[in-house]
């Protein structure tokens, strides 16, 4: 979202072109659930500005908390210990504080040097 009115649909393999009229935009990146603080752009050194939209938690850290949760759930399953069935809830607990503790920062906006 631009400066309050504007809406662009941001698909993963197209860069999407933004036309401002004016310096220093306020960008704001959704998705529908979560929202990230305004960024202001300046344009006072080139009018290009290219950036990569972030997530705070990446692919590589998700797919580790679902292996840890899954192995330690089948393990206190097949041995009867309750205590790693209990363990395998702790990493969706710990992306969950991880989210609800930079709520502002989970959509982030990375400049990308060209």
């Amino acid at each position: 979202m631009v400066n309050g009115r504007d809406i662009y649909p941001l698909a993963d393999t197209r860069p999407v072109v933004v036309k401002v009229n004016q310096n220093n935009p306020r960008i704001v990146i959704t998705d529908g659930y979560h929202i990230s603080k305004p960024a202001k752009i300046s344009f006072t050194n080139a009018d290009i500005c290219c950036f990569k939209v972030e997530c705070a938690i990446n692919d590589a850290q998700f797919y580790i908390v679902f292996a840890v949760m899954v192995v330690s759930y089948l393990l206190g399953m097949f041995t009867g210990f309750i205590l790693l069935k209990v363990f395998a809830f702790l990493p969706i607990v710990y992306l969950l504080a991880f989210y609800y503790m930079n709520r502002k920062d989970f959509f982030r906006m990375v400049p990308v040097r060209n």
